[in-house]
């Protein structure tokens, strides 16, 4: 069981695949398969909460597949052991994030004298750019 806050996640809905590394590395990236492609099933998954899950797709962005499952790719490290455990800490990395609710944001007005400083450098610009016209610039 990965433990995540109040969420658990049985290991068996992931999904892994060792797959060769891309990139150099010589005779050692031709012969070993590295590299953890990790599969995580969102939408059929009972471990997750409904907003959760909605929060983590938003997130996920282009690594989840049209079917809902997200893919992790990792082969930043040597060894196949180094690797998983980076795509599993990048899956709770990623549902960590999804299980906060983003604070909603309070719509504020400028202050008066944000409002005064702001058209004051509008009238300032405006001036710089009349200057650089033949029309007399505004005071």
């Amino acid at each position: 069981m990965i433990q995540i806050g109040a969420i658990e996640i049985d290991e068996r809905e992931l999904e892994e695949h060792f797959i060769r590394a891309s990139g150099p590395g010589g005779q050692n990236v031709n012969k070993l398969a590295s590299a953890v492609q990790l599969r995580f099933d969102v939408r059929r998954s009972p471990s997750l909460p409904d907003d959760v899950r909605a929060r983590l797709e938003r997130l996920a962005g282009r690594r989840l597949t049209r079917e809902g499952v997200l893919v992790i790719n990792a082969e930043r490290h040597r060894t196949q052991e180094r690797n998983r455990k980076d795509a599993r800490e990048r899956l709770v990395d990623l549902i960590r994030r999804a299980a906060v609710a983003p604070r909603p944001r309070r719509a504020t007005k400028p202050t008066a004298g944000a409002r005064e400083r702001r058209l004051e450098s509008k009238k300032r610009r405006s001036n710089v750019k009349g200057l650089r016209q033949d029309k007399p610039a505004m005071e």
